[in-house]
């Protein structure tokens, strides 16, 4: 019985490429060949190479390859709020994608801070990463990527638009499509609660909104449209008063899945119904909306295949760094359910 040989490894212990190149007998640049797929190696010699690296357990060392291409298979992930749950689902969508392309993912949440988000990306071109994407809290975050030959893909809403490749939602045309909705049941004063309306994620939502106003022969009324802050505390208390008025909207679009739970909220804490005495339609299909009773009508967008679609951006930039920039838009569709309904009726004024 012949005992099988044992092979030297380099000085730390791990095996290296010239401990495989010994081990099957073939220079280092042909196990090179062969353990990455680039350049050609005879059938035989390719098994005999994969033999000896799974015999001696070795493992790229993927830190030395980097430093020597001066290239990286991982792609920075910057993302707003991972306790909403639409980043939470753009960001798998992103890593899953990442994964199958071979990618590995750096995920931050910037939390909405530009600072954070500045810092973020001085350490993601610190670290070399292929290319990033974002969605950016504004316009620095892509200019600085940029100027340091960072590929870059702007996703869910665009600074860049033009000069950056981006990955967005049809925000108009979902919003155009739930205020449609509302006025199609009968209603006239509808409200609108929007976090901003200078991003593009704002901006659009607003114009569908008035678009479909104007559709419906309708003035818009700038006192029907609330600007509300970033979290569900905050548009609780915007919505509160809005609906405390007494010449109360009979309905609201919320412009977002954060937005819609404080409207929801206020709703409940003020005793109104919903639908009976206020519809409620949102953009983002949040999973409580639709455990909620009544549920919630919405405009859903895919926000993992949001995630999906910008790493395949991102992959097609640093395969053609040159090409013009692109911008994708993926569609939206709305979701009616049980909050909304016609408004209540107007009752005749008591008589004299």
């Amino acid at each position: 019985m012949t005992a099988e040989r044992p092979f030297p490894c380099g000085r730390s212990g791990r095996p290296t490429i010239k401990d495989v190149a010994a081990a099957a007998g073939v220079s280092r640049s042909t196990v090179s060949r062969v353990l990455t797929g680039r350049g050609y190696a005879a059938h035989d010699v390719r098994e005999r190479v994969l033999r000896a690296a799974a015999e001696l357990g070795y493992v790229p060392d993927v830190a030395a390859r980097l430093l020597k291409q001066q290239v990286s298979r991982s792609i920075g992930v910057l993302v707003s709020d991972l306790r909403n749950p639409f980043y939470a689902e753009l960001a798998a969508g992103a890593g899953r994608e990442a994964r199958a392309r071979g990618y590995t993912m750096v995920l931050t949440d910037t939390g909405l801070s530009a600072e954070i988000e500045d810092e973020a990306a001085e350490a993601l071109v610190a670290l070399r990463v292929a290319g990033v994407i974002v969605t950016p809290n504004s316009p620095a975050v892509s200019g600085y990527l940029g100027s340091r030959g960072v590929s870059v893909v702007e996703v869910d809403r665009q600074f860049a638009a033009g000069t950056t490749d981006g990955v967005v939602a049809g925000n108009r045309v979902g919003a155009r499509a739930a205020t449609a909705h509302l006025t199609g049941l009968g209603h006239r004063r509808i409200a609108l609660v929007i976090d901003e309306t200078e991003w593009t994620t704002g901006y659009e939502r607003h114009q569908g909104y008035l678009e479909a106003l104007h559709a419906a022969d309708l003035k818009a009324d700038p006192d029907l449209v609330v600007t509300a802050g970033w979290d569900v505390a905050d548009a609780r208390r915007r919505a509160s008063d809005l609906l405390r008025r007494p010449d109360r909207p009979t309905a609201v679009f919320a412009a977002n899945n954060v937005l819609a739970e404080g409207v929801w909220r206020a709703a409940g804490e003020l005793g109104l119904r919903v639908p009976a005495d206020v519809s409620l339609v949102a953009f983002d299909d949040a999973p409580w909306m639709s455990m909620v009773s009544p549920p919630v009508s919405t405009v859903e967008q895919d926000a993992f295949h949001l995630g999906v679609a910008a790493v395949r951006r991102l992959d097609a930039r640093i395969e053609l760094p040159e090409a013009d920039s692109v911008t994708t838009v993926l569609g939206v569709r709305l979701l009616p359910r049980g909050s909304t309904a016609p408004p209540p009726p107007v009752l005749p004024p008591p008589p004299l």
